[in-house]
């Protein structure tokens, strides 16, 4: 476990980190922005039917809104056109037939548009959900094909961070930024269509509030950009940190750092704050400017509209319509420069989740060989039967190619052998299990199972024939009764009652709240450790392998409860190949076969009487178990 008192690398992705920030707000940037969209839009060309009726729909429904202010114009102007008649003695009066039958076709259009919205959003809606749930099978199935190299390098986090916060980032943006995209870019096309068609000496005027909005825009991004740096950078190191003390709360406890969590922790919030303040501020600034500088054109239009109105040039429908059109012109704009940091976002996920989706699997399975557990089926080169015998031939292994760990393994254990594995820490011990078990393909040379190279079976069928039960066990949140059914799905009760009993699970069993139902959380906090590992020993007794592997098994129980499950241990042992691997040498003295390993290599071998006579590395190692530790109290 990491130290508690250091704090975490920054999450990009952080719990409290999501969400879009913003005009402005720095993103994480894509390496290849093109490539990493080019791959999603292909991953989205299975749906692009769906897309397609989604484009069409917004702009559609965009179209009907934007030429309602136009029509609703026309309703002002014969309004003031009858006022004006009324009043000089020109006319009748407000016409208030036209001005109904005006009102309810823009009625009719709005409604047009507001279903045609409908209809896009619920399908856009639908396509962002299963492009999420496919990413998210996809990851799944791809976690399950990595080799186990990719997790020893790679941390939990970052591999949860791509199945949850990248693909809901893509999941969100989908959902909104397409359709907004769309609708935008026709919403500013459009108006300016309808500007240019009512007066296109207003339409020039309206235009100078863009560069104008722009400088100011550019000049508060300038500003801002550092200070959003900082808030990302810290707001990680205060989550890392967090989270850090969470996990580590009891060894933080028990060595008094308390104090040095708290001022580590507000030595970043206090950071956090004044960037966060500062980039809150600045980025708060930004839609009153632009309000400002629509407000000035709006201004300017109203002064410009009245002088072209008296002059008969301009109707007053027509100021009404392009002043609404002028309020509407900046919205769209501002929407476009949110879209091009939300599209960095999208593409920085997209490409992470694709990255991952990319990563070398583990080496295919080509079976030569296959497993047959039916007795009535005759034995052939391509099915037998596992009887048990294992061969580590020349075996030579790194986890980097540049550094080996294992030199020149070389072993022969016959079936039903009690095999113990010992030796210092480091020695290599657990590796040649991951190397039994194909977690890990060898480098040089072969381990053959029954005379076959392990290679030669597929993976599940190999790990079909084994039985593990490591020294960390592993359970998880559900009942007791299917966590020992893990071990083999299609046991009934009856059979995971038999296996507890023989674990010696049963007897504690009877006497929690729940028996077999209890659940156990998520952590198996409610349990204690001693009897979490028996659970994990009866879960390896109901999957009844033809070879088992225990490493370190009864490390985290007492005494009295070790010597019985040694007992169980015996009898599920009796004729099965059996690899023990521990550190209390007194507990496999009745071993078969001894493998002493040191420094990746067999350095002796034999029986636990062979070894001592030869009072070698292994006796060495065994006496000092039992040497007396000389004190200064028992000196004086």
């Amino acid at each position: 476990m990491s130290s508690p008192m250091k704090a975490q690398a920054p999450k990009k992705h952080g719990p409290f980190g999501g969400g879009h920030g913003p005009v402005g707000a720095p993103t994480e940037k894509a390496k290849d922005f093109k490539g990493s969209m080019g791959k999603l839009l292909r991953y989205l060309g299975r749906y692009k039917i769906r897309v397609a009726i989604v484009l069409v729909f917004a702009m559609l429904s965009t179209v009907f809104m934007i030429v309602g202010p136009k029509i609703l114009g026309t309703a002002t102007t014969e309004m003031f056109n009858g006022i004006m008649g009324k009043i000089a003695g020109t006319g009748t009066g407000i016409d208030f037939g036209r001005i109904l039958q005006i009102i309810l076709f823009l009625l009719t259009l709005y409604l047009i548009s507001l279903a045609f919205s409908y209809i896009q959003g619920w399908v856009m809606t639908g396509v962002s959900m299963r492009v999420t749930y496919n990413l998210r099978n996809d990851i799944m199935k791809k976690i399950n094909r990595m080799p186990l190299n990719y997790f020893d390098t790679t941390s939990h986090g970052e591999v949860l961070s791509r199945v949850t916060n990248d693909v809901d980032t893509l999941s969100q943006t989908l959902n909104q930024s397409i359709t907004q995209i769309i609708t935008s870019v026709t919403t500013i096309v459009g108006i300016l269509i309808m500007m240019f068609s009512i007066s296109w000496q207003l339409t020039l005027v309206a235009l100078c509030i863009i560069p104008v909005s722009l400088i100011f825009i550019l000049q508060i991004v300038k500003r801002s950009q550092k200070y959003f740096s900082a808030q990302q950078e810290y707001l990680g190191h205060v989550n890392g940190h967090v989270e850090e003390m969470y996990g580590g709360h009891m060894v933080m406890k028990a060595f008094n750092g308390e104090e040095a969590s708290v001022q580590e922790f507000d030595s970043y919030n206090e950071t956090l704050y004044h960037s966060a303040w500062k980039s809150q501020f600045l980025s708060g600034l930004m839609m009153p400017v632009m309000n400002f500088v629509a407000n000035v054109g709006y201004v300017v239009v109203c002064i410009i509209g009245g002088w072209l109105a008296s002059g008969g040039r301009l109707d007053v429908g027509g100021i009404q319509a392009f002043i609404q059109y002028v309020r509407q012109f900046t919205q769209p704009i501002t929407q476009v420069a949110n879209i091009s940091n939300i599209l960095q976002q999208t593409a920085a996920a997209a490409e992470r989740v694709f990255e991952f989706l990319e990563e070398p699997e583990e080496t295919p399975d080509v079976p030569i060989v296959h497993i047959n557990d039916d007795d009535g089926v005759p034995d052939s080169d391509s099915l037998i039967h596992i009887h048990g015998s294992v061969q580590f031939a020349h075996v030579k292994f790194g986890y980097n190619p540049n550094k080996t760990i294992i030199n020149d393994f070389s072993a022969n254990i016959l079936p039903g052998q009690k095999v113990a594995i010992v030796g210092p820490t480091g020695a290599g011990k657990t590796t040649m299990v991951k190397l039994l078990m194909r977690f890990y393909d060898v480098n040089e040379g072969a381990i053959l199972i029954d005379g076959y190279d392990i290679r030669n079976f597929s993976r599940d069928e190999l790990r079909s024939v084994f039985g593990m039960v490591l020294q960390d066990t592993w359970l998880y949140n559900g009942t007791i009764r299917e966590n020992i059914r893990y071990g083999r799905l299609d046991a009934d009760n009856d059979e995971v009652k038999v296996a507890a009993k023989a674990a010696q699970v049963h007897h504690f069993v009877r006497t929690l709240p729940g028996a077999y139902d209890m659940v156990l959380n998520e952590e198996a906090s409610n349990v204690s450790q001693g009897q979490k590992q028996l659970l994990t020993i009866a879960r390896a007794i109901l999957s009844d392998p033809k070879i088992l592997i225990l490493d370190e098994a009864t490390s985290s129980v007492d005494t009295r409860t070790e010597v019985l499950i040694q007992k169980a241990m015996d009898n599920l042992m009796k004729g099965r190949t059996s690899f023990v691997i521990a550190h209390r040498l007194s507990t496999i003295r009745d071993a078969d076969l001894i493998l002493c390993m040191k420094d990746g290599d067999i350095v002796e071998q034999g029986t636990h009487d062979e070894l001592m006579a030869k009072n070698g590395f292994y006796a060495n190692l065994y006496n000092s178990q039992f040497e007396k530790v000389s004190t200064p109290l028992a000196e004086s």
